[in-house]
């Protein structure tokens, strides 16, 4: 059984290999993906919809800097090549994310 933290890392090499099915098959049905910026997210294959067009307008890059856990939850401290940082929290549930929020 995968931990939160695990889960989280699994996310990152998906995201930084450009790899939407990857990540999008580590949400679970059901799942809302909140964005500071953007409206929520609802379901799998919008969140794959939504990693598509991300990931075919700009290359990005996820590095960390921590992970950090506590219960379903784990915190992702961020930062890309350009720069910008931020935070994600990811609850995990069953190897499952239901709910990641990017503050």
């Amino acid at each position: 059984m995968y931990s939160p933290k695990e889960i989280v890392n699994r996310w990152v090499d998906a995201f930084n290999a450009g790899d939407v099915d990857a990540i999008a098959g580590l949400y679970g049905s059901g799942a809302i993906n909140h964005q500071a910026a953007n409206e929520p997210v609802a379901g799998v294959e919008a969140i794959r919809e939504m990693f598509a067009a991300e990931f075919a307008a700009a290359k990005m890059v996820c590095i960390v800097e921590q992970i950090l856990e506590d219960g379903q939850w784990a915190i992702l401290e961020w930062r890309d090549l350009l720069g910008l940082r931020g935070c994600g929290f990811f609850q995990v549930v069953n190897e499952n994310i239901p709910a990641r929020v990017l503050g």
